[in-house]
């Protein structure tokens, strides 16, 4: 790290510790040349991610869109917020892990789905609704038949 005063490259850490809710960590360091002290941050560099719309179009992902989206599907339900918020975080941190930098839109709603299943019936059919674009009764009912399949399959 080079330093702010004398321009040496070299420095020594003093102290270090969590910042920002352990966003980053913060850092006093020594200049080996000039002793004086000075303060770094250090934070994990994430891959911006653009989410490929179904029309094509691109736009940034937003994690509290994706918060939103779950919470109106559980709307009236009885999902603690703090799980929610776990869902929306396990897809972003997934969705990082990837490690690409754009991702269709279909793949996070999938994955919301995936999540929601497990979670809550009532809330995954709401989910799959909008998502899915149910133009029917008939769309409707393949996605609840499918439910229950899958609802028989966990129980043998």
């Amino acid at each position: 790290m080079k330093c702010p005063a004398c321009g040496y490259v070299e420095s020594k850490v003093i102290d270090s510790r969590p910042a920002e809710e352990y966003a980053s960590i913060r850092r006093r360091r020594e200049c080996l040349e000039c002793q004086k002290r000075f303060t770094t941050y250090e934070v994990i560099e994430t891959i911006p991610l653009m989410v490929i719309k179904k029309d094509q179009r691109r736009e940034s992902f937003d994690r509290n869109k994706l918060l939103r989206g779950i919470m109106k599907a559980c709307e009236k339900r009885s999902v603690p917020e703090e799980q929610m918020k776990k869902i929306a975080s396990d897809i972003e941190l997934h969705l990082q892990n990837q490690l690409q930098s754009e991702v269709p839109s279909f793949k996070i709603g999938e994955l919301v789905m995936e999540h929601l299943k497990d979670i809550d019936e009532v809330a995954y059919v709401r989910f799959a609704s909008v998502y899915r674009e149910f133009k029917d009764i008939n769309t409707f009912m393949n996605e609840l038949k499918s439910l229950m399949m899958s609802r028989r399959k966990k129980k043998k």
